[in-house]
């Protein structure tokens, strides 16, 4: 064990718990991962004080940039669990830039926040390794980041992650819900299982269970599923956006089906949704059975197997998911919109 420095004794960083060096040598590490997402645009590498970005104004007409930001929540006390690292950063990356894929904007660069107790090299290089594929996934550059040693603020090894993407759209092609109308349909993108969200009931279902995370669940297993990263939609949304009209989208986050795809809609309006159309994947009827959740909390909760829904013209719905399927999404048509009047349900389940 280690003696204590005596009050005359010289202090560094390093005895505080902070390790100037480990933070360099992580810059070193992920300089590789992070090329391999540089676009057209990019101005410079990572290790200075802002990442720089150059939109090309010849490409648009009328630009509008859009951002989101956000983390993982309480997944990544999973992941630490687990002791999994390498898919949490494509969670991060996910929740940021299928937030703004709902404009209609494509994303351009992203960066990230890791903020830990002690830097563990081998851990923080997984972590934004992860980010690097999310951000090679969704087309965008990753410009940028923060590592920070907080001992006292986090225990030990313990991490949080947070991000943010920006991104950019014309004008007047953004998806803003303004032309939907009752008798447009509802198609489901599928999900790569609960994506980051709900994680706290999550984990207390597992607690609940005693399900040990290596129990076969289908055709993989309970701890795979769970720390399934969650699906980046981007480059076959961006793909129909080109192709088709889509009046709406919705990212399936914290509030489930239930509160997402009403949030596009005019104050008017509400949904019909046939929870029969769609196979959930088996993760969700563990959660359900395991936690004894009534129906409506998980779909006011969970993705329950839809991940992103697009609104679309009756008209378009058809060849809309023929085109879908063809880009590797598994698509299909869940429900329409209805007119709602004042005082009544917006969402109503069949």
């Amino acid at each position: 064990m280690a003696s204590k420095k005596s009050a005359s004794e010289p202090l560094n960083y390093r005895d505080a718990g902070v390790d100037i060096d480990a933070g360099n040598a992580l810059v070193e590490r992920i300089k590789p991962a992070v090329k391999t997402t540089l676009r057209e645009g990019v101005v410079t590498d990572i290790g200075g004080f802002g990442g720089l970005f150059r939109l090309d104004t010849d490409r648009y007409r009328n630009p509008v940039l859009v951002s989101g930001t956000d983390g993982v929540g309480t997944k990544l006390m999973l992941a630490r669990q687990l002791d999994r690292h390498d898919t949490i950063g494509i969670d991060l990356v996910a929740m940021c830039v299928n937030d703004i894929l709902v404009c209609g904007a494509e994303p351009l660069f992203f960066l990230d926040y890791f903020a830990t107790g002690r830097l563990e090299l081998d851990r923080a290089q997984a972590v934004i390794e992860g980010i690097a594929e999310g951000c090679r996934q969704a087309g965008c550059a990753l410009i940028g980041g923060e590592t920070a040693e907080m001992p006292g603020m986090y225990e030990g090894e313990d991490y949080d992650l947070a991000g943010f993407a920006v991104g950019v759209v014309e004008a007047d092609a953004m998806v803003n819900g303004s032309r939907i109308e009752a008798g447009h349909r509802l198609l489901g993108l599928a999900s790569s299982g609960p994506h980051s969200n709900g994680y706290s009931l999550i984990r207390k279902v597992l607690e609940r269970s005693g399900d040990d995370p290596s129990l076969p669940l289908g055709d993989t297993t309970l701890g795979e599923a769970l720390l399934a990263p969650t699906r980046i939609y981007v480059q076959s949304v961006l793909t129909l956006l080109g192709h088709h009209r889509v009046d709406g989208l919705a990212h399936i986050t914290g509030g489930g089906i239930t509160e997402n795809i009403v949030r596009v809609l005019p104050p008017d309006l509400g949904i019909e949704v046939e929870t029969g159309a769609w196979t959930r994947p088996a993760v969700f009827d563990w959660l359900q059975d395991q936690g004894a959740i009534a129906s409506d909390e998980m779909l006011r909760t969970f993705n329950c197997g839809i991940g992103m829904v697009l609104v679309v013209p009756a008209a378009e719905a058809g060849v809309m998911i023929d085109t879908a399927q063809s880009l590797g999404e598994a698509c299909v048509d869940i429900g329409q919109v209805v007119e709602a009047a004042a005082g009544e349900e917006r969402v109503r389940y069949r």
